[in-house]
Order: C-alpha cells, then sequence, then structure tokens
C-alpha cells in the first residue's frame, strides 16, 4: 500500500475530486473513482463522493494499491537537453514520445528519460509525473520545462497561472486563412458527446485564447505562428479545427490527414503538424528572464518544401 497526501492550492480549488487527483497523480480517473467509493482517498480525513468539489488548503490522503503506483524506470533513452541545473530541465521533445507511463505506454516516455538522465526529481507528481508541469501531445514535438524540485514546480506552476509565460507553437493548418493575423477566443470543455476530447460547444467549459499570424500560405494549406493566452488542453488543436481549420495531421480533430494538390499528387501527414518553438519565463531561483527555442523538426520542414513545390 502507497499512501500519499495532497494540499489544495487556490489554483485548483472548484474541480471535481476525481477530475483534480487525475491531473495530479498517474492514475486514471476510473481508477480513482473506485478508490473514492471503497473509502481509499480521504478529504480532511473523511469519506466524500466522487464529485465532491475540492477546496483550497483541503488535504487530500490517498491509499493506494502498489499495483497502481509502479514508480519510473529509468531508461537510457536519449534527449536533447537545451538546459539543466538543479531547478529544472529544459528539453526539445520529439514528436511520437509520450509525456510520462499510462498504460499502453510504460516505457520510452520523457519522464522515463529524465529518471535516468538527472540525478533528482521533484516530489510533486510521484510516482510517474514528477515536477510536470505543462504537457506537450505525444505527437507535438518542441520545447518543454520539467520541475527537478518541489520549489521550482510551485513557483513555475504560479508562472503559467498568472499568464506570464511565453508560449510560441508553429502549425500547418488545413486551408487558406484570408486574415493576416487574429485572436480566437473561445472556451474549451471536455466534449460531451466523447469523453476523450475537448471541445468549444460546451455549456461550462474554461476561457481560452490563442492569438496567431500568418507566416506562409499554400493555397489549400497555411503556415502560422500561435501565442498562447491561456493553456488548456489540446488548445490550438481545438481551436483551428472549430474554425474549419484543423492542424494538418491531426486524427482527432479534423481528420485532414492528406492533401491533393497538382498533378493529383497527394501530400501525407502521418502525425500532427504542431511544434513548441519557444518557451520563456523566469527562473525560479535566479528571477532572471530565460528563453529557449526549437528550430522546426526535419518532417515539418520537409511537408513545408513539398508545398512550395506544388502550390
Amino acid at each position: 500500500m502507497h499512501v500519499q497526501e495532497i494540499v489544495v492550492n487556490s489554483s485548483d480549488a472548484g474541480q471535481r475530486l476525481d477530475t483534480f487527483l487525475a491531473s495530479k497523480t498517474s492514475i486514471t480517473r476510473s481508477q480513482i473513482q473506485k478508490l473514492i467509493e471503497n473509502g481509499s482517498i480521504l478529504v480532511n480525513n473523511r469519506i466524500v463522493s466522487q464529485n465532491y468539489r475540492v477546496k483550497t488548503n483541503d488535504v487530500i490522503t490517498l491509499n493506494v494499491p502498489d499495483k497502481e503506483t509502479e514508480g519510473l524506470v529509468p531508461e537510457p533513452v536519449p534527449l536533447e537537453i537545451l538546459f539543466k541545473d538543479n531547478y529544472l530541465v529544459v528539453v526539445n521533445k520529439p514528436a511520437g514520445m509520450v509525456m510520462y507511463p499510462s498504460v499502453g505506454h510504460r516505457h520510452g516516455t520523457l519522464m522515463n528519460a529524465l529518471s535516468y538522465h538527472c540525478k533528482n526529481l521533484a516530489s510533486v507528481g510521484r510516482p510517474l509525473r514528477p515536477g510536470v508541469i505543462h504537457r506537450l501531445d505525444k505527437d507535438t514535438s518542441g520545447v518543454i520545462v520539467v520541475a527537478l524540485n518541489d520549489k521550482a514546480y510551485y513557483n513555475l506552476v504560479e508562472q503559467f497561472k498568472h499568464r506570464t509565460i511565453t508560449r510560441r507553437y508553429i502549425a500547418l493548418v488545413y486551408g487558406n486563412i484570408k486574415e493576416d493575423k487574429g485572436e480566437i477566443v473561445l472556451q474549451i470543455g471536455r466534449s460531451e458527446s466523447d469523453r476523450k476530447k475537448m471541445s468549444t460547444r460546451v455549456k461550462k467549459g474554461k476561457e481560452a485564447i490563442t492569438r496567431w499570424r500568418v507566416l506562409e500560405r499554400f493555397g489549400n494549406a497555411t503556415l502560422i505562428e500561435a501565442r498562447l493566452g491561456t493553456g488548456r488542453t489540446h488548445q490550438i488543436r481545438v481551436h483551428f479545427a472549430s474554425t474549419g481549420h484543423p492542424v494538418l495531421g491531426d486524427r482527432t480533430y479534423g481528420k485532414k490527414v492528406e492533401l491533393e494538390v497538382k498533378a493529383k499528387k497527394k501530400i501525407l501527414f502521418p502525425r500532427q503538424m504542431l511544434h513548441a518553438e519557444l518557451l520563456g519565463f523566469i527562473h525560479p531561483a535566479t528571477g532572471k528572464y530565460l528563453e529557449f527555442s526549437s528550430p522546426l523538426p526535419e518532417d515539418m520542414t520537409q511537408k513545408i518544401k513539398e508545398l512550395r513545390e506544388y502550390i
């Protein structure tokens, strides 16, 4: 049996207990619901229901069977580390790499690799998500930061909460966007028809802001730069799909995985064409502003080259 305590901070207050714990642990929401039902999860030393809304300073105690909390297995997976000190590590994550172990992805994840390359990891988020502050989808490449101690974790969480983090993405989207720049302000929440997806068509979503500008047009595709005003799950993918311009290669939102160009040639997009190009934040210990960037990966530059050839 593994016992874990989590204290709710103000930024998480109001969330359902099962949703909150699924975001803070490596345990699935359905598994959490079972643990709540059998009394293995307590809030302030008392049993509550799974739809209990957590409050600031609530102390949540999890009594989890060991099989639910297998620790990270350090693996010598190659990583492009852009920066590392005693507080944090910044990595250029390749497309195809999962963030942390889950069902079907027990090995080869970013956290498996970091547990090998870094001596110490934060305790927040253990056993499988230590120091994870934000996420990139499996098929999204680019810059990501992970805290290596709890002080850095909570500091960076606050920076994300107050939207002082600089985040810039590059994406290839379907169709010809006529405007040169714009802003998408549409709330995002869990889809009511498919709980694995996010949607803008929800009654109770969270504010989501994406600012974008066109970098290049290819007729039936557009290369854009997007900056996040908020950080919702799948935000860029959901926002652009809702405007009729889904990210090319995204098999969840839009499903535009190929384009027919001149001479009836088809360009295939095996993964979503989305790259986290730049990340900037204040260092938790030194107070200095740090900024890290990553060039477009080869698969995206190749698709852009093909599109230019067939405009």
